[in-house]
């Protein structure tokens, strides 16, 4: 099956950029990043930017928007079954010369999970803005159970809130 990601939230001057690999089925079905209610990564908004799972999903956009922070992901499209991120094929990345263009006053971005990094430096690497810092950030994901909450939050907040 074809899946196709989201347009990014992003304000022209972000300062970050998280990227996923692609949504998630909940998120797909929801039309939101993260959907999936035991997914980390609101909570860890919440934590260091205010935009955490109790604002509405339009509350805690315009909240990272407003903090600097753009969401995205490295694909645009790609064959999926289900929401692993194991199962992707045939990957197509997102236009990341177009957006480095647009967003000239990125400095961080954080990839969120082993995949996003794997098809981030295998898709779009080489297009990193000069100055740039990249981090390989443990997955939100309810399936990367490896790490606590707290110890996701730490990694986290030491990539972008340093």
């Amino acid at each position: 099956m074809i899946v196709r990601s989201f347009a990014p939230i992003a304000a022209p001057d972000a300062k970050i950029l998280i990227l996923g690999s692609m949504p998630g089925v909940a998120s797909l079905d929801a039309g939101q990043y993260y959907a999936h209610p035991r997914n980390a990564f609101w909570p860890i908004m919440g934590a260091l930017f205010g935009a955490g799972p109790d604002l509405a999903y339009a509350e805690r956009v315009e909240r990272l928007k407003s903090r600097g922070v753009a969401v995205w992901d490295v694909l645009q499209a790609c064959e999926r079954e289900g929401s692993l991120d194991s199962n992707i094929r045939s990957e197509v990345p997102n236009d990341f010369a177009a957006f480095f263009a647009a967003h000239a006053e990125l400095r961080t971005l954080a990839l969120n999970g082993g995949k996003a990094a794997a098809s981030f430096r295998k898709h779009a690497a080489r297009l990193l803005p000069d100055g740039a810092a990249l981090h390989a950030l443990p997955s939100t994901s309810p399936a990367h159970a490896a790490r606590s909450f707290e110890a996701k939050c730490d990694l986290w907040r030491a990539a972008l809130c340093a």
